[in-house]
C-alpha cells in the first residue's frame, strides 16, 4: 500500500495498517468468508466517490451532481448483469451495504411484520440475518427437527417476523429437500431462504423453488458464500429459478465490501425503496466502484480458472485433513469451504482455532448439525480456500497445510482439559506451535500478496 502522505500525518494508523499488513502477508488465511483484492479494487475504494452523497436511483437521486455516480452505477449493473447471465425481466440493486442489510431490504419489500419465514438453522450453518433466535431457559434438543426460536431476539429478522428454521439430516449433515417440503407445506411460511455460513455442499434451487411454489411462498437464494463460485459457472446458479437472490461481493466474488440484490425488475422496484427510504440513506459509492472493478475481473477467464482451483483446494484439504483422522461433516465439500467436526479429536472448536491461531494459521469455531456445545465453545473448526487461493496455493500446498494443522491439533489435546488462560499458556510455551508457525512463514513466502 503507498501510504507515504498518511506516514506523515497520521503516524498511529499508518502503523496499524503496515502491521495488519505483515499478519496477512506472514499467515494462512483460511477463514472462508474472507479474500484478498486487488490493486484495483483497493484504488477504487479509496477513490473520490467516497466524498458523494448519491441518495437515489440512477437519474432519479435526490442530490445534484451526480451524473458520474449513475455511470459508475449503471456499469456496475451492467457487469452483474453479464456475470450471472440476468434474464431479461431481472434487474439488480447494487446499493446495499452489506449482505444483512440486503437480506433486510428484501423482507422489507415482502414481508409484512409478523409474517412467517423459514430459512436454514443457525448451528447446522444458516445466518444470523435469516431470522435467528434463542430459547435462554432451555436447549435445543437435536432430534428437534423444526427450530420454533425463542425469546431472545437477536436479529432484527426475528424481531418483526415469526421464523421457523430446517435443519440438515443428522446422520449426513445434508440437506433432508422431503423433510423441508413436509415443514413448508404445514406452516405455509411466505418466504424460504437458503444459504447461510458453513453448509459446504451444493444447494438444489430448482427443488427449492418447487417447495415454494407449493405452499405459496417467495424463494431468496442467500448465496454470500458462493456468489463468485457461481458468476464464474463452476457452481450452478440459483439466478432465474429463486424469486431474488442476494450476495455480499468480498467472499468468493473477491470485489471489495458490499452486496448485490438480484430478482425480476417488479421485485427491484419494490427492493429499492426498501433499501431507500427503508433502510438506509445514501450508498457507499467508492464501494460500488470497488464492486465495478471486481465484477470486471470476474468477467476474464482468469478469473474461472481462480474459482475452479478454490474448490479443487477445498476439496484436497478436505481428502487430506480425512488422512489425519479428522470428521469432515458432510464427508466433504462441493465448493470453498470445509466443517470439521473435532470431537473424535477431544479437543473443540475454541481451543482448536486459537492455537492453530498462535501458529498463523487463521480459521474459526463453528457450530456444526447436531450441536450440543454452546456458540462461545463450539465443536467444530471452519476454514476455506478462497484467499490462499488468490494467493496461487494448489493441491500441494493444501497437503502441507494439513500436515501443519494437525501437527497443531496432536499437540494440544493433551491439554483440552485445561482452563482456557492455562491452555494458552502452554499453547505460547510449545516449540511444537512455534515450529510450525516458522514453517508457515516459509510457506507463505513462496506466495506474496499483491501489496
Amino acid at each position: 500500500m503507498n501510504s507515504s502522505y498518511l506516514k506523515k500525518t497520521d503516524k498511529a494508523v499508518y502503523d496499524l495498517i503496515k502491521a495488519e499488513e505483515k499478519r496477512q502477508t506472514n499467515q494462512l488465511e483460511l477463514i472462508p468468508s474472507e479474500n484478498f483484492f486487488s490493486r484495483s479494487v483497493r484504488e477504487a475504494v479509496g477513490s473520490v466517490f467516497m466524498h458523494k452523497y448519491a441518495e437515489g436511483n440512477i437519474g432519479k437521486r435526490y442530490y445534484e451532481g451526480n451524473k458520474v455516480v449513475d455511470e459508475l452505477e449503471t456499469l456496475a449493473i451492467t457487469r452483474a448483469r453479464k456475470l450471472f447471465k440476468l434474464p431479461k425481466d431481472w434487474d439488480v440493486n447494487i446499493q446495499a451495504l452489506a449482505g444483512s442489510n440486503a437480506n433486510t431490504a428484501v423482507y422489507l419489500a415482502v414481508l409484512k411484520p409478523g409474517d412467517l419465514m423459514m430459512g436454514m438453522f443457525l448451528p447446522d450453518g444458516g445466518h444470523l440475518s435469516h431470522g435467528w433466535s434463542y430459547d435462554k431457559a432451555k436447549t435445543t434438543s437435536p432430534t428437534d427437527r423444526i427450530y420454533f426460536g425463542g425469546d431472545q431476539k437477536v436479529n432484527l429478522s426475528s424481531k418483526l417476523y415469526k421464523v421457523i428454521q430446517y435443519k440438515t439430516n443428522p446422520k449426513t449433515g445434508l440437506f433432508d429437500y422431503d423433510e423441508i417440503e413436509e415443514i413448508a407445506t404445514k406452516y405455509k411460511p411466505k418466504l424460504i431462504i437458503t444459504g447461510g455460513t458453513a453448509y459446504p455442499r451444493d444447494i438444489d434451487y430448482i427443488r427449492m423453488k418447487e417447495i415454494a411454489k407449493k405452499c405459496g411462498a417467495l424463494y431468496m437464494a442467500d448465496i454470500a458464500h458462493e456468489a463468485g463460485l457461481i458468476g464464474s459457472g463452476v457452481l450452478k446458479s440459483p439466478v432465474g429459478i429463486a424469486d431474488i437472490v442476494t450476495m455480499t461481493t468480498h467472499k468468493t466474488l473477491r470485489a471489495g465490501r458490499g452486496a448485490i440484490i438480484l430478482a425480476n425488475k417488479y421485485l427491484i422496484q419494490k427492493i429499492n425503496r426498501a433499501i431507500l427510504p427503508g433502510l438506509q440513506g445514501g450508498p457507499f459509492n467508492n464501494n460500488i466502484a470497488g464492486i465495478c472493478v471486481g465484477l470486471g475481473e470476474a468477467l476474464r477467464p482468469d478469473f474461472k480458472r481462480y474459482s475452479r482451483q478454490v474448490i479443487k483446494n477445498a476439496k484436497a484439504l478436505a481428502q487430506e485433513l480425512k488422512k489425519y483422522g479428522f470428521t469432515i461433516v458432510s464427508d466433504g465439500t462441493d465448493k470453498h469451504l470445509v466443517l470439521i467436526n473435532m470431537t473424535s479429536k477431544g479437543v473443540y472448536g475454541k481451543y482448536t482455532a486459537k492455537a492453530l491461531d498462535t501458529a498463523g494459521i487463521v480459521l474459526n469455531m463453528n457450530t456444526m448439525p447436531g450441536e450440543t456445545r454452546t456458540p462461545a465453545d463450539p465443536s467444530a473448526i471452519r476454514l476455506g480456500t478462497p484467499f490462499v487461493t488468490t494467493r496461487g496455493m494448489k493441491e500441494p500446498e493444501m497437503r502441507k497445510i494439513a500436515k501443519l494443522m494437525n501437527a497443531v491439533v496432536e499437540e494440544i489435546r493433551p491439554w483440552a482439559g485445561e482452563n482456557f488462560e492455562t491452555f494458552m499458556r502452554m499453547v505460547k510455551r510449545s516449540k511444537v506451535i512455534r515450529q510450525v508457525e516458522k514453517d508457515v512463514e516459509k510457506l507463505v513466502r513462496y506466495f506474496p500478496l499483491g501489496l
